[in-house]
């Protein structure tokens, strides 16, 4: 299949830290289609071999087993081309049309890792210059809009212009192999099915925590905030993925459907539970790797008095059957104890306990999806003889680590969605509803901090949070799970 992939914002951070080294690691795996051209696009004044230059200096910069051999380099590189231009400029999007026509590739993928305040602009563009054609595939990073409003009108610029089917919505966590290995374990096994329901399930708890700050994305980060970079698309997705109901196949718009009934069926936002099931911080100076962290508001780009959310924390509830009355709690931030993200699905005690357990033992099943990619199934069991009491248990538990065992054999969160791209796979990507419902739900919150004078609560760089967080789950009798 011959390929062009046009990257826009192709000298960008997001093009040399996470796209870049994954078409590269697909291009060493031999996956990536011989006949393809990723062109870069930016209005930096480039020739292509000053951009492979650039793109070779940033590979100093990436993981030591993502960088290439110097041959492995000059191979890719003759892959990759660059053109300059502004993306309000009708004229420039016509020199692209004359670009692409050169060859006139089976698929044309049109990726856009800018601002989303340049999405509308570039859609329109696109269809100005007939580059909206049935073998055009466009790709959306997220955020996706800053609110509802926006999120609506980009994408209804994207279907004036391409069918749903062409649009690739890009969230990296569904990506994750841990995330694939999270739909196979609930919908290629029968062994949790029976318990995956209220009757068993105390509390799931969904943690994405960072140790490291914002680093070079101060400015981005300080017009974002973690509710809209981390809550409203992997947070919630993950929610999904664990909430959702059998789908019919694995055909993409199967699994979307239970995802939207999940998004559909979270419990609305009251003001009692805005003030009591919501938590936003910031950090402050402490201490992070051994080393003193600064706070927040004296990062790069970032302003001195500013409110912006560095952590959140959240309860949610699902109103259907199988899920009535079981919390979900969420928690995100950076700048926490450590860089972890784990789902922990906390079972209730048994009904009558025959056995003395320590305090607060209870079943419990920890996904984990990084740093490390595996389960763990909390048990009791009788361990070492305890003459005083025969009846006494102690907490064991099974560990999976599917790095260990599929190591070698699995790719990258990019990696993977770029090749499905290429090939026209919607399975891992996000339809349009889910996002509007995702918006819909997350916008409360964001009102309700808009008119919340205090601001975020301070927590100090290297723990996990405020203390409001813990004290969320204390009113229901539980705590968080720090395991990972």
């Amino acid at each position: 299949m011959s390929f062009d992939l046009v990257l826009f914002g192709g000298t960008g951070d997001l093009a040399w830290r996470k796209l870049m080294p994954a078409l590269f690691q697909a291009f060493r795996h031999g996956t990536l289609p011989k006949d393809g051209r990723i062109i870069g696009v930016a209005r930096d004044e480039l020739s292509d071999e000053a951009y492979r230059a650039l793109i070779r200096s940033r590979f100093e910069e990436v993981d030591l087993a993502k960088r290439p051999t110097p041959e492995e380099f000059d191979a890719f590189a003759q892959r990759l081309h660059f053109l300059r231009m502004d993306l309000s400029k009708p004229d420039d999007y016509q020199r692209l049309a004359a670009t692409l026509q050169e060859r006139a590739a089976e698929v044309v993928v049109m990726y856009l890792a800018t601002a989303p305040n340049l999405f509308t602009v570039a859609c329109e563009q696109l269809a100005a210059a007939g580059l909206n054609t049935p073998r055009t595939r466009l790709v959306l990073e997220k955020p996706l809009g800053v609110d509802l409003a926006s999120n609506r009108e980009i994408n209804a610029t994207a279907q004036r212009v391409l069918s749903e089917q062409q649009i690739f919505r890009i969230d990296h966590y569904l990506g994750k192999p841990s995330v694939q290995n999270l739909f196979a374990l609930r919908f290629g096994n029968t062994l949790f099915e029976p318990l995956w329901r209220r009757e068993n399930i105390a509390n799931i708890q969904i943690t994405i925590a960072e140790d490291l700050g914002v680093e070079r994305r101060g400015a981005f980060y300080d017009a974002t905030g973690a509710l809209r970079d981390m809550v409203q698309n992997h947070a919630l997705q993950l929610l999904c993925a664990i909430a959702m109901e059998p789908p019919i196949n694995a055909q993409a718009d199967a699994i979307r459907d239970e995802k939207l009934k999940v998004l559909r069926s979270l419990k609305p936002w009251t003001p009692q539970a805005l003030g009591q099931h919501v938590v936003r911080g910031q950090y402050t100076g402490g201490v992070a790797e051994g080393e003193a962290a600064r706070a927040y508001r004296e990062e790069p780009g970032v302003r001195p008095d500013s409110t912006t959310e560095t952590f959140v924390a959240l309860r949610a509830e699902i109103a259907s059957w199988r899920w009535a009355g079981v919390p979900f709690y969420i928690r995100t931030g950076k700048r926490l104890a450590a860089r972890e993200a784990h789902i922990v699905v906390n079972f209730r005690p048994t009904p009558h306990a025959i056995f003395d357990a320590p305090a607060g033992a209870a079943n419990k099943l920890v996904i984990n999806l990084q740093p490390r990619d595996g389960l763990q199934l909390h048990l009791l069991a009788q361990g070492q003889v305890n003459r005083r009491n025969a009846q006494a248990l102690a907490p064991v538990h099974l560990d999976l680590d599917f790095d260990r065992s599929f190591g070698s054999e699995r790719v990258g969160a990019y990696e993977r969605l770029l090749l499905d791209v290429i090939d026209g796979r919607l399975n891992l990507f996000v339809r349009s509803d889910e996002q509007e419902e995702a918006w819909r739900w997350v916008e409360p919150i964001m009102e309700h901090w808009a008119r919340d004078t205090a601001g975020p609560r301070p927590y100090a760089a290297g723990t996990w949070g405020p203390s409001a967080s813990s004290t969320m789950l204390a009113r229901d009798g539980f705590s968080w799970s720090e395991e990972g």
